[in-house]
């Protein structure tokens, strides 16, 4: 016998062993006991003829063959699931599952956008996961989430984006900071600043090394840190001034929390992608979702600001009241 013969429950019961290292796990996702989950793993073994786990402790770990087999029934399971969506895609469904991808600067204007679209599709699920732009380009390029919002994309001939709104980044300090409210600003007044900057991988990254580079100017970076909110927060206890786009920081500059700098050539203009892997066929809801965001993306952006802008009242008795 062969591995040919092994049917696809089986497959699919090796392949959450072989992720999860775990038979429990795996038997409470399929319903089985932990004896029937190995049971079905030696029929497995017993197909292509090679032990693919071995106790280690209380454990299990993989085999070499375990590896290799794990390899090729991802690639079967995944065919298998491309086929089912493109048969799903036939059919008109206005309901569903939604995985988005979110670049992190992406989370502070996505769930506008998704409660925007689910007040008007009460049936769509959204699962929403986030990551660097490097990391959610692979996401969209593997196929792992059916939509995402990011910067421009990496190139990847696999991966297929449009842009739907300005993307705008500015450089920011605290209000106490020493160039705070100066105008006029050029890259070379920022040369005794200490910055805080994203991690390497990050978009937002990637632009200020690449403004920088171009200015001839090397920041002398005092604090790196994948957390967007991490960094509004350190710029605020004055630790340095960072590169962020402005869609992250719109309620703390409209509260006076942050200012922003008046440098020349700032802000920085990008735009908002919506981007999915080019050969997986959309289903009809992220194609509705898609549209949505290629037509009405840039509004919710506008109004998102508009509402922070809002948030600040007119002074009474010379204080300021916030709404």
């Amino acid at each position: 016998m062969t591995i040919q013969h092994a049917t696809l429950r089986q497959l699919q019961i090796f392949a959450a062993a072989a992720r999860t290292l775990s038979f429990a796990r795996v038997a409470e996702q399929f319903g089985l006991t932990p004896g029937a989950v190995s049971f079905q793993i030696r029929q497995v073994e017993g197909h292509c003829g090679f032990p693919l786990f071995e106790r280690v402790g209380r454990g299990v770990v993989l085999t070499q063959a375990g590896h290799d087999l794990q390899e090729h029934a991802a690639v079967i399971l995944k065919a298998l699931d491309d086929a089912d969506r493109r048969m799903q895609a036939l059919k008109d469904v206005t309901g569903g599952n939604v995985t988005i991808g979110l670049v992190s600067t992406a989370k502070f204007i996505a769930p506008h956008m998704v409660s925007r679209f689910q007040a008007e599709r009460p049936g769509v699920s959204i699962h929403l996961r986030d990551g660097n732009r490097r990391e959610v380009n692979a996401m969209v390029a593997k196929g792992e989430v059916d939509l995402a919002i990011m910067g421009r994309p990496l190139d990847d001939a696999e991966v297929l984006a449009e842009p739907f709104a300005r993307h705008p980044s500015v450089i920011i300090c605290a209000p106490t900071h020493p160039l705070a409210g100066a105008t006029g600003l050029r890259l070379p007044d920022l040369a005794g600043s200490d910055f805080i900057t994203r991690e390497e991988g990050a978009g937002t990254r990637a632009l200020m090394d690449g403004f920088f580079q171009a200015g001839g100017l090397t920041p002398r970076v005092v604090m790196t840190s994948s957390s967007n909110e991490t960094i509004k927060q350190a710029v605020m206890a004055g630790i340095g001034v960072a590169l962020l786009s402005r869609h992250t920081i719109g309620l703390e500059l409209a509260l006076g929390l942050l200012r922003e700098l008046n440098v020349e050539g700032l802000p920085l203009m990008r735009s908002w992608y919506i981007a999915h892997r080019r050969s997986l066929p959309l289903l009809p809801v992220h194609a509705q979702l898609r549209r949505y965001l290629l037509e009405r993306g840039q509004g919710i952006i506008d109004s998102i600001h508009a509402h922070h802008r809002a948030l600040v009242a007119i002074p009474v008795d010379g204080d300021v009241a916030v709404r």
